[in-house]
């Protein structure tokens, strides 16, 4: 996981592409909405394939664990 990192002075600590001012939530967005991975790299030059496929393993190592909603009583 080199290639994503978590720093609380980059971003508030989201996780982000290392090198780069580009989050994890970023590109789930684009992907998201149905962009291609081509059309993302061309959107953001600095990333690289490299990027995208450690996105791809970040967000499926995070659901592979267990999580409880929980309302917050508002």
């Amino acid at each position: 996981m080199e290639r994503i990192v978590i720093d609380p002075d980059i971003l508030n600590g989201k996780p982000s592409i290392r090198g780069t001012r580009i989050s994890v939530q970023t590109i789930m967005e684009f992907l998201g909405s149905g962009d291609s991975i081509e059309e993302l790299l061309e959107s953001y030059p600095s990333l690289k394939r490299e990027d995208i496929l450690a996105f791809m393993k970040f967000t499926a190592d995070l659901m592979g664990h267990q999580f409880v909603v929980e309302s917050a009583g508002v």
